[in-house]
């Protein structure tokens, strides 16, 4: 065959392909709805066969997903990390106690004489000054003290009336040394006035019963009463609260009647205690440490450091505690039988009042003989470890755990522990986890409980996906 005759020949099988594929195609675009959901569906089966296509996946066994309902459950509490000091504390048993010299006050008989009526009883809340016992006096050096009383202000009456009189006379009309004379008997009688009704005041009567007394009004009944909350003589470095008032200025009970040492007709002596008044205001927490914690806690006291108290108080009657609580100084005796030694702490108490057929009562927070755990600071961390609560830490082994949330999946995350106790937790930061991640602050026991279960049922190396 000729070059030319093949040439053409060619020519024309390669034009009929080229439109032969041109109508192929146009024919196609035109069916194309026919034969399109046939291409798709193979491509959308495949994606479907691999759920994980896109997924973080994260080390196997180590994130757990949770429904907003199991949240709720387990009521998981999150927060942001924090860089923050930390104080190890040694924890110690405690007492609430009274506060000697101050939360206690003896009220005793100021003279001999028969109780013929009691004004209160054991309970009661009183004010300074209220009545307390009535008395009926048998003493005769009382008998005595108020008729020298008398005796003494009747003469120096008479006596200040003669001198005047005699200083009326004129000059020369009277010798001066009788002047002199009745002059020297006033001082005398003066003074005698003035011992006489000191001793009356030693003995418990007050200013008006005394010039009833001097008078010629003499007391056969003495009445005793509250003493004041604040007495001559303020204890050193010791802030004894005034009386306070309620918002509607009501005047709160200064004591309370603590115990009642009398009854009615029993003959007491002078000083013999009749009654013990409380005022709970003022308390002690008393601590007992052993001795080989004796630097740890001199060392908590020199420092000035915070004291954390933890009573045992239930319901939520009360508000948080926010009272300061420092060691305020150590026994230096050590106990022979427990071998332990005292330390004490100031402690203000605070009250409610109710009333009850128109007595007021009071309702103290802390009462002498309550127990307390405290926990005393004696070593300081530095400003840059994380402190949670001990239920954010779970371990297995060696290994220590925290929960990182990130929406519906919970990361497990190894962390450095640096102490621990019953109820915090020091982590370093390491870099384990960083300031700002939210962590789970409780549960992190039952996290991992549920991270196992998930593991154990998932298979395949994808633990703790909802597939």
């Amino acid at each position: 065959m000729p070059a030319r005759d093949y040439f053409n020949s060619a020519s024309s099988l390669a034009l009929g392909v080229l439109l032969g594929a041109v109508g192929v195609a146009a024919s196609a675009y035109v069916t194309r709805a026919s034969w399109l959901p046939m291409l798709v569906a193979p491509a959308a089966e495949a994606k479907k066969e691999d759920p994980h296509a896109g997924h973080d996946h994260g080390p196997p066994g180590e994130r757990v997903k949770l429904s907003v309902q199991a949240q709720a459950n387990l009521g998981l509490v999150v927060d942001a990390l924090i860089p923050e000091s930390y104080e190890r504390m040694l924890t110690i048993p405690g007492t609430v106690e009274d506060r000697p010299g101050i939360s206690d006050r003896n009220v005793i008989a100021p003279l001999a004489g028969v109780v013929t009526s009691v004004h209160v009883q054991p309970g009661d809340t009183l004010q300074s000054g209220e009545t307390l016992f009535t008395m009926r006096i048998l003493s005769e050096a009382i008998q005595t003290a108020q008729t020298e009383l008398f005796k003494s202000t009747k003469d120096l009456q008479l006596t200040v009336n003669n001198l005047k009189l005699l200083r009326e006379i004129p000059k020369g009309g009277i010798a001066e040394s009788k002047i002199i004379e009745v002059e020297n008997q006033e001082q005398k009688l003066k003074t005698a006035v003035t011992a006489a009704r000191q001793d009356l005041l030693s003995r418990g009567f007050r200013l008006e019963q005394i010039d009833a007394v001097a008078g010629g009004k003499f007391l056969v009944e003495v009445t005793v009463v509250a003493p004041d909350l604040v007495g001559p003589v303020k204890p050193v470095a010791i802030a004894v609260p005034k009386i306070v008032q309620t918002s509607n200025g009501e005047r709160l009970p200064t004591f309370e009647l603590k115990e009642l040492k009398v009854q009615v007709g029993e003959q007491v002596q002078a000083g013999q205690v009749l009654s013990v008044l409380a005022n709970h205001r003022q308390l002690y927490i008393e601590g007992r440490g052993f001795k080989s914690e004796s630097a740890l806690l001199a060392k908590a006291a020199q420092s000035g450091w915070l004291v954390r108290a933890e009573f045992n108080e239930e319901g939520n009657e009360w508000a948080a505690y926010s009272g300061e609580l420092k060691i305020r100084h150590l026994a230096n005796t050590v106990d022979p039988v427990s071998r332990t030694f005292a330390f004490y702490i100031p402690l203000e108490n605070q009250s409610k009042t109710y009333v009850r057929d128109g007595q007021t009562f009071l309702n103290w927070r802390f009462r002498p003989g309550q127990r307390v755990r405290l926990r005393v600071p004696v070593e300081k961390f530095a400003d840059d470890v994380f402190v949670l609560p001990a239920g954010a830490v779970v371990r297995e082994g060696g290994e220590a755990y925290v929960f990182r949330q990130n929406g519906d999946l919970f990361d497990r995350k190894p962390v450095k522990v640096l102490y621990e106790d019953r109820i915090d937790v020091v982590l370093a930061n390491d870099g384990s986890v960083g300031p700002g991640e939210f962590i789970v602050r409780n549960q992190a026991a039952a996290l991992n409980r549920a991270l196992k279960a998930a593991a154990s049922g998932g298979g395949g190396g994808h633990e703790g996906h909802d597939h």
